[in-house]
Order: C-alpha cells, then sequence, then structure tokens
C-alpha cells in the first residue's frame, strides 16, 4: 500500500504537513504520527492547521507542535502532504502557499470520492480512520519505530473516529491495530479514553442541554435535527469546538436513521454534522449540499437561514428514506 508512498517521500528533505480544518482527533492523530515518522528516518517536518485545536486534543501536540501555516514556513517546504481529506479546500491556506509556489503534494485519507490532482495519492475509503493507514505506514515500514507518543496518537484517532470501535468500518484488521498499538505504547485505553472524552466543561455541559432542547423529529420520526446557535455560544462562553459528539445524542434515539446537527453561526452560514445508523448513507446527501465525508458519517454548509437550511436538508434525507423504503418493499 505505502511502497511507493515510501520511495517517492525519500527526495524531499523538508516536508510541510497539513490536516483539515475544524481539526478532529484522526486528522490530528495521524498527523502528528506522520511527522513523527518523517523525522524518524531523516526529514524535516512541519505540522500546519489553520484552526485551533480543541482542548480534549491539545495535548497530542505536546508529542509534535501544530502551528498555522506562514509564507515564511510553507516556502521552506519541498514536499506538502495532506492527511485525512481528499479534496483542497478541505485545508484551508494550503492552497495558498500552491499558489505562491507549486510544490509536489502526497495525500493519504480514508474518505470516498477523492479529487483528482494531488501527485501521488494513498486513498482507502473502506479504512476505519486515516490513524489506521498511518499505522500500516510503519508495519510496512518499521514497525518498531512506534514508540509511546506515536501509539497513543494514532489510538486516539483510531477511537474518535470509530466511536470507540463501534462502528461497521471496525474490521479485525483495525482491532488487531488498536491491540498492537497498547502493546508498543504500553499503555491503558483509559489513558486515552479519558484525556479525549472526559474532560468536558460545565459550559460545555450547558450549552448541551440547550441544544437537546431543540431537537425535532421528521419523516415520520427517522430524522433526528439538533441545532446549536450562536446565542447559545454566547451564553455560555463556548464556542463551535464545544459541540463535538454532540450529533450522537439525537442519533441515540430509538427509531432514528439519521441525524444532523447545524451550527447556525450567522455570517458563516449553517454548519452541518450528519450520522447514519442504518443504510441511510450520508455522504450522498451531504454531497447535495456541497459537502462530503462517509456513508455514516459526513459534513456539509448551508448558507441560512437555520429554518430553510433544516427544510432543505430534510428534504434531501426524506427522499432517500422514502427511496430505501420502495426498495426493501420490492424485495419483500
Amino acid at each position: 500500500m505505502f511502497k511507493e508512498f515510501i520511495e517517492n517521500v525519500e527526495k524531499y528533505r523538508r516536508v510541510g504537513v497539513f490536516s483539515h480544518i475544524r481539526p478532529d482527533g484522526d486528522c490530528i492523530g495521524a498527523q502528528v504520527a506522520l511527522c513523527s515518522w518523517l523525522q524518524k528516518n531523516g526529514h524535516e517536518a512541519i505540522a500546519f492547521n489553520d484552526d485551533d485545536i480543541a482542548e480534549n486534543l491539545i495535548w497530542l501536540t505536546d508529542y509534535f507542535p501544530v502551528k498555522k501555516a506562514t509564507k515564511e514556513l510553507a516556502d521552506s517546504c519541498d514536499l506538502f502532504i495532506v492527511v485525512d481529506g481528499n479534496a483542497p479546500h478541505r485545508f484551508g491556506t494550503y492552497e495558498t502557499w500552491q499558489e505562491n509556489r507549486r510544490r509536489p503534494v502526497f495525500m493519504i485519507d480514508h474518505h470516498p470520492n477523492p479529487e483528482d490532482v494531488f501527485d501521488l495519492s494513498v486513498s482507502v475509503d473502506d479504512a476505519s480512520s486515516t490513524c489506521e493507514l498511518i499505522y500500516n505506514l510503519y508495519k510496512e515500514h518499521a514497525i518498531e519505530q512506534i514508540d509511546e507518543d506515536v501509539a497513543k496518537a494514532l489510538y486516539t484517532g483510531l477511537i474518535t473516529d470509530t466511536g470507540s470501535l463501534q462502528y461497521d468500518s471496525v474490521k479485525p484488521e483495525t482491532m488487531e491495530a488498536a491491540a498492537d498499538l497498547l502493546r508498543r505504547g504500553d499503555f491503558k485505553p483509559n489513558q486515552v479514553a479519558e484525556r479525549v472524552f472526559s474532560n468536558q466543561t460545565l459550559p460545555q455541559l450547558q450549552l448541551l442541554s440547550l441544544s437537546m432542547g431543540t431537537i425535532k423529529l421528521f419523516e415520520d420520526n427517522q430524522i433526528a435535527v439538533m441545532t446549536v446557535t450562536k446565542k447559545m455560544l454566547e451564553d455560555t462562553g463556548t464556542t463551535n469546538a464545544d459541540t463535538g459528539g454532540f450529533v450522537s445524542y439525537p442519533l441515540s434515539i430509538t427509531g432514528i436513521k439519521a441525524a444532523i446537527l447545524l451550527k447556525d453561526l450567522d455570517d458563516e452560514g449553517v454548519k452541518m454534522s450528519l450520522r447514519s445508523k442504518s443504510e441511510v448513507d450520508v455522504n450522498v446527501w451531504a454531497r447535495e449540499l456541497g459537502g462530503g465525508g462517509h456513508k455514516k458519517a459526513a459534513g456539509a454548509w448551508h448558507p441560512g437561514p437555520l429554518e430553510k437550511a433544516i427544510r432543505d436538508t430534510v428534504t434531501i434525507g426524506s427522499k432517500q428514506i422514502q427511496q430505501l423504503q420502495l426498495e426493501e418493499e420490492r424485495t419483500i
């Protein structure tokens, strides 16, 4: 899988690694572990992300620092690698630095439908996470290079992108990778899980409470919609970054096939997180709104206002649910 990548990356000295904007555990874990791999193998590496990293993930930057890109830092790189995204717009100012000075770009990702704009791609859309792919890079090249820091970074991505190893993207190989990371890093699962999932502040819980009160059900109680408004953020002293994991709450309602969290950010429009626990493909759903992701998890954006965003989004999802019901009836 990584043979061509390993052979080609050897040609470059200083590598800039970009993770996607609005970073999550998988992209930061993969970025940190990949930068460590580059360093261990004789390269200089710089990790870039345009956005601030959430409190529950900032500890990963103790293993490798993540910086905001500047012209000076970007221009010093002779290769870019983008991780956990397969379209240039997912990486913020990355496109600006490419416009200033074109250089080769490699991509490592697990989302479907990659754009054909990269010089070399490692794209495996049935992988559980980008961190599982980076684990395979170490496995193919030098598995003994996985130390405690790398193991914890990769394990973070595995558990955050798989719902703590619950999603149907988890295969035996995923569980084997997780077990091997625990052995090589010599740590217990709770040492990572508690840092990622058990450090919510009181304002975050207050925001969650307000948001839970907005839940509405549609399409014969098969679609759940939950909202966060800018006023809620202001009233609780929180930010958009504090909404991580909120969409799992409406998804857990009995009978729900898909859930949407809509974040109404006024002038910035309405940002959406879509999740499915059925045959509903929220990637297809999100792509109709100019977004994308996976079959079970995707994101999109709507210009607003909020009520129109809800109507438009529910209409798209309802059509898909109705089509799936028709197909199911034909097979009976």
